[in-house]
């Protein structure tokens, strides 16, 4: 065979098995559409009632958040939890705000709030966590970006969980308190719902990997420390974290029920850069833990399928824009004609066009539970996002790739604006 024809099956081979993976994606989403609609529930272990609570270390990451700080440490003043067994550690990472002033003001009134001021050293979430996690007296870890609001019951809720000794990590659920600002924040909204009232209680229900997420959520200090804390080059250390638990031997614990309301950017610029951001830190640990997952005998054969599809996550939209390109050359060609690559391409367009962090079937499920049918008419519109979050994500995708080729170890973190009125309580 001439090396045309070679390069012609080749290009043919690639758009089937792309099409391939994007429909066993399809299928993975309408099982956990159908088992949080019709399947058994699991259930965290919120209900316990015990006195023997553990103690607790909550760290607020926080850069230029004057517009945040004092709500949320105003909220986490008023928590229920044992104050002798509770902290609170605002990280203040090189700050050029009043974020330094806001802290201060609060740990004159409050002992157990404690200030971590950062003015030397490398910026980012990692390191700051680093630092934290040496002067942090509690067992379990929980950890609040600094545009969260969250409910007095919650830290409770998410600390409970480490009665049982396997558990390594919990993640609470996320929801957008500014979901009706403007038609990004409600898409946003209809993607959270499917990400977490959906696929994250799916992948629980199902004994799968649920992901910790990096706020509303916690962990074991010790696992953390014993193997080496966050590494502060990677820009998905929750992502890192979940695996680095599941490799180990431990679980994640998924509540549903702690729910915890954030601010959803409300600007396209500000959501590119995070989930361009989203996109490298999580291929950067896909590269880490590609071959843990399949080598690790503490994970079951389902477990790992999972684990593999969520690390390959960021990567489908990249390989969908390659496969355009690759249709493209082919069409030019002439090697091919119009029908045939529409249909291959049909099944996962479909899928990934109406959602890219949540298909349009988990959203709807989500969206019913929640009793949101009436947003369910902005579905259509996620084929825009579809589109915006292939180009940003696969942008992000490339720049991993250079980060492991070049072996950069200096990583710039952008930091999400923040769009709530200064001091406004919500």
């Amino acid at each position: 065979m001439a090396m045309g024809g070679i390069m012609i099956l080749v290009l043919k081979g690639y758009i089937i098995s792309v099409s391939l993976l994007c429909i066993l994606y399809a299928l993975r989403h309408l099982i956990f559409a159908y088992d949080r609609f019709m399947g058994k529930q699991k259930i965290f272990y919120g209900d316990i009632i015990d006195d023997q609570l553990p103690t607790v270390s909550v760290l607020v990451p926080m850069h230029n958040e004057e517009k945040v700080a004092s709500n949320i440490l105003s909220l986490l003043s008023k928590t229920d939890y044992p104050k002798n067994k509770y902290e609170v550690i605002p990280i203040n990472d090189h700050s050029e705000d009043k974020t330094k002033e806001i802290i201060d003001e609060f740990a004159k009134r409050y002992d157990f709030i404690k200030p971590l001021h950062r003015y030397g050293g490398k910026r980012g979430k990692p390191a700051g966590l680093n630092d934290a996690l040496k002067i942090a007296q509690g067992e379990i870890v929980l950890i609040f970006d600094a545009d969260y609001l969250p409910p007095k019951g919650i830290v409770r809720e998410l600390a409970v969980n480490f009665k049982d000794p396997l558990v390594g990590a919990v993640m609470g659920r996320v929801i957008p308190v500014n979901a009706d600002k403007n038609l990004l924040t409600k898409l946003l909204d209809l993607e959270r719902c499917g990400g977490y009232q959906v696929n994250q209680q799916s992948r629980y229900n199902l004994n799968l990997i649920p992901q910790y997420g990096g706020t509303v959520g916690g962990f074991r200090r010790d696992i953390v420390l014993e193997t080496g804390g966050f590494n502060e080059n990677v820009l998905a250390e929750d992502t890192e974290l979940t695996y680095r638990m599941y490799v180990s031997g431990y679980k994640v614990v998924y509540a549903n029920r702690a729910e915890c309301w954030e601010e959803a950017p409300e600007n396209w610029n500000v959501r590119a850069r995070q989930v361009k951001r989203w996109s490298r830190g999580h291929n950067q640990v896909m590269f880490k833990y590609f071959f843990k997952v399949l080598k690790s005998p503490h994970l079951t054969f389902f477990q790992k399928f999972d684990g593999l599809l969520l690390l390959m996550v960021y990567l489908i939209p990249f390989l969908l824009l390659l496969g355009l390109f690759d249709f493209l050359i082919l069409f030019f060609l002439g090697d091919i004609n119009f029908i045939a690559p529409v249909y291959v391409m049909l099944i996962p367009l479909l899928f990934s066009g109406f959602g890219n962090f949540a298909p349009f079937y988990e959203i709807a499920v989500g969206a019913v539970i929640d009793g949101l049918e009436k947003r369910v008419r902005l579905l259509p519109f996620l084929i825009f996002n579809f589109v915006f979050y292939s180009i940003y994500i696969s942008l992000g995708f490339w720049q991993a790739i250079l980060d492991s080729i070049k072996g950069k170890k200096e990583i710039h973190w952008d930091k999400t604006e923040r769009f709530r009125d200064k001091g406004a309580a919500d």
